[in-house]
């Protein structure tokens, strides 16, 4: 190889352990291999942002607008509300809870299906008396497999489809051209969801068990009216640096003042409520001023229009992930206090200001009203939902939302548009209807998603202009012993092993080159083997971290990674069997 190919090849192979194994966002793991390569000359400039003007890029932006005016107008929530119902079994719940999602997913961004039905079936789950962990990993799995369904499925199908047609202008694909393996293999895994994985899954304590009595992580005492306390501030009462506790609320004459400040007037009979452990009364118990609460019912268990409850699902990428709680001043940046922690389905004992977070940590935090919105799309939280009383969504426009999405699809499906051209109709019309603000279209902007796909394709680049590609294809097919089933099975093995450890769409993107060159040498059909990366990289069950959605339902779950490699191994050989064997059937070899 020549000595950019060396430098391409080390650069890439650095990259996925530095997205696997640090802190490092995709996206500027990514973009900084790109500046590298550009620095040291292996590629240039167009090369560089080649990514930034592929049109899969720009079809997978303008489907998360569309997306967001879904979710804005409630469209999600009604049709949860519509199909999930009070079924009369666990199976009968699982039915109602698969196929609506899955069939939502080949068409919208399954993080925000998720995202919409996690708090909805933690809810249901217990006013049904199952718990919640039967659904939620289901929920994620279901939601995958729906993507597999059409090219709007999932983002990477978009940009594998982009990169396709770039390179091959005459193999473009249909939006449901990949139906006839993703149908067949949707049927086989939501059929295994919903007979044998919920005899593989065991039991486990999910949040709803966890935080269902805040007597166990609270603690509330009332001030004194006679005592010394009275008129005095937070600081000045001491009660602002404390050991094992931090006072989160003050119950006042029946209204609440949230997330207190230190200069917050402590007047008699406030009700204050301390998060920490009982053991840790014993500190509140010497200051003098302070007496047990005698009311009844716990301040926590109330309805105040001053505060939220929220449950918000630590990213990898927080900032605050290995500090302690205390040390990262977490109310002070968010405006929110920590009242407890769950991980793996327990409630993280012990002082909570001392707990070091980790990613899929689920948080019962004490927030303003504001919170929700300001912080929902943010990097630090994969997952944010209310508690108590959500608020429901207007669905007055959720229909006009829906029927924009079905027009771009029938507008891409019949080739009257390119999914491009539909896309971009859609994501206008939405905002000009009114089912979406452009603030909230800015908002629903996945960047990190956006960066990480257009980076990539300067790495694919790389290994393509330095001839590291050929130099890999020529020894896969020294693997392969020239055999194209077995290219095409090494191709899915590799794929699917990388997208459990990076992201799907960069495992995607850079080993395009490398599939295409190995495909041209041998002079066979290219087709099969984009479809196979297109499934590989969708087919992530087998860890938490190898897709967004999973992530997502862990903490909330409270499952274990054992849990993951239990349940998704056995749907991961499924997927594989039955995509390995319809592809060449759908798109032979020699085609």
């Amino acid at each position: 190889m020549s000595p950019d190919a060396w430098l391409a090849l080390t650069v890439v192979v650095a990259v996925f352990p530095l997205m696997a194994f640090t802190r490092l966002g995709p996206d500027m793991v990514l973009l900084g291999a790109v500046v590298l390569l550009l620095t040291l000359g292996v590629i240039d400039a167009e090369q560089a942002l080649g990514g930034f003007s592929n049109s899969g890029l720009f079809t997978v932006a303008f489907m998360y607008v569309l997306v967001t005016a879904i979710r804005q107008t409630g469209g999600i929530d009604l049709i949860i509300r519509v199909v999930l119902g009070r079924p009369g079994s666990e199976r009968g719940a699982l039915a109602r809870l698969l196929l609506p999602v899955a069939g939502m997913s080949g068409f919208l961004n399954n993080t925000p299906v998720v995202a919409t039905y996690i708090p909805a079936v933690i809810s249901w789950s217990r006013r049904l008396g199952m718990p919640s962990h039967r659904f939620l990993m289901p929920l994620s799995f279901a939601s995958i497999l729906g993507g597999t369904v059409t090219l709007f499925g999932t983002s990477t199908n978009l940009v594998v489809h982009g990169m396709l047609t770039s390179r091959y202008p005459e193999l473009s694909m249909g939006l449901f051209d990949i139906a006839w393996v993703g149908v067949p293999v949707a049927m086989v895994g939501l059929i295994y969801l919903w007979w044998l994985a919920p005899r593989l899954l065991p039991a486990r304590r999910g949040l709803a068990q966890a935080f269902d009595n805040p007597r166990e992580f609270t603690i509330e005492m009332e001030v004194d009216p006679k005592g010394p306390l009275v008129d005095k501030s937070v600081e000045e009462a001491g009660l602002r640096h404390l050991q094992e506790l931090f006072l989160v609320e003050i119950e006042r004459e029946g209204n609440i003042v949230s997330v207190v400040g230190p200069g917050e007037k402590l007047k008699g009979r406030d009700r204050l409520v301390f998060a920490g452990t009982s053991a840790a009364a014993v500190e509140l118990q010497q200051i003098r001023g302070l007496i047990p609460s005698r009311q009844g019912e716990s301040s926590l268990s109330k309805d105040f229009k001053e505060r939220r409850l929220v449950e918000a699902v630590v990213s990898d990428q927080c900032q605050f992930v290995g500090q302690r709680i205390r040390d990262g001043h977490f109310r002070t940046l968010y405006g929110a206090a920590v009242l407890a922690v769950c991980r793996n389905g327990e409630r993280v004992a012990g002082n909570l200001g001392q707990i070091r977070l980790q990613p899929a940590d689920v948080l019962l935090l004490e927030a303003r009203p504001p919170f929700i919105e300001r912080h929902r799309q943010s990097r630090d939280f994969l997952l944010i939902s209310r508690v108590n009383g959500a608020a429901r969504p207007v669905h007055e426009k959720a229909w006009l939302a829906w029927a924009i999405l079905l027009g771009v699809v029938a507008l891409a499906a019949f080739g009257a548009m390119s999914m491009l051209n539909a896309a971009m109709l859609g994501a206008a019309l939405a905002v000009i209807s009114g089912c979406c603000t452009i603030g909230a279209a800015k908002r629903g902007l996945d960047t990190q998603v956006l960066l990480t796909i257009a980076a990539s394709f300067g790495l694919g680049a790389a290994l393509e202009s330095s001839g590291a590609a050929a130099y890999l294809a020529g020894g896969a097919l020294g693997l392969a012993d020239g055999n194209p089933l077995l290219l095409l099975i090494g191709t899915y093995l590799l794929v699917a092993l990388l997208t459990e450890l990076v992201t799907n769409n960069a495992a995607a993107v850079i080993t395009f080159p490398i599939v295409m060159a190995s495909a041209e040498s041998l002079g066979v059909n290219p087709m099969p083997f984009v479809v196979a990366v297109m499934f590989a990289a969708s087919a992530s069950f087998l860890t938490p971290i190898g897709y967004q959605t999973n992530l997502m339902v862990y903490g909330p779950g409270g499952y274990r990674f054992s849990d993951f490699m239990r349940v998704g191994g056995l749907l991961n050989l499924l997927v594989a069997v039955v995509a390995l064997a319809l592809i060449p059937l759908i798109w032979p070899f020699a085609g």
